[in-house]
């Protein structure tokens, strides 16, 4: 059975929502038979730069952006994820491409995990190759293979183009976003169990 994952490395939700619904595959009793696939979203698209979130989130939301982000924090903290605040955002096409390399590699998940955590639990860059490169190489990547594609933009990016493309095709409007087994879909980051049931549903459709 198939559960695809529509996420953006950089958003909290998604950061939040995969380590639920990783909880809720860790009990599901064929999770053996379940294989888990990263499809790209981009949050911001047409981002260019680098910036810190303490900037990007005081521009959109003014003075309530503390707040919001110290309570994201503390949800992350409640399902045992480490949280850096002082994290940086900006476009994230480059990540998404790795991911397709990492998934014909038979790494996407070791990769996705390593992204995420460095960039929410350690405040490492996402957007410069060296980081990058580090990161990648670190989950499972060849540091030769992780160059090829960094150097070359044309690289996996259909790939990422057709994820955010079937993303628009069946109304996928935020993220995270959880189809399972092609047919039942679960928006946000719900808890362990509501994932949990959606598993159980479509195993048993």
């Amino acid at each position: 059975m198939q559960v695809e994952l529509w996420a953006d490395v950089i958003c909290p939700w998604c950061y939040i929502g995969k380590a639920r619904f990783d909880k809720a595959l860790a009990g599901f009793e064929h999770r053996a038979e379940v294989t888990v696939v990263h499809r790209a979203f981009e949050l911001d698209p047409h981002k260019e730069g680098v910036e810190s979130v303490q900037a990007m989130l005081a521009t959109k939301f003014g003075p309530r952006a503390g707040e919001m982000e110290d309570s994201v924090a503390q949800l992350a903290r409640d399902e045992g994820l480490e949280y850096r605040l002082d994290r940086e955002v900006g476009n994230t096409f480059d990540v998404h491409r790795l991911l397709h390399l990492a998934g014909e590699r038979g790494v996407q998940a070791e990769v996705l995990n390593a992204v995420l955590h460095a960039n929410f639990g350690q405040a490492r860059s996402l957007f410069t190759p060296e980081s990058l490169t580090e990161i990648a190489t670190e989950a499972g990547l060849d540091a030769a293979d992780v160059k090829t594609v960094l150097d070359d933009p044309a690289m996996y990016a259909d790939e990422v183009r057709a994820d955010e493309q079937r993303a628009r095709e069946i109304g996928v409007s935020g993220v995270p976003f959880v189809v399972v087994a092609g047919r039942l879909a679960v928006a946000g980051a719900q808890p362990a169990e509501l994932f949990g049931q959606a598993l159980t549903q479509a195993w048993e459709a």
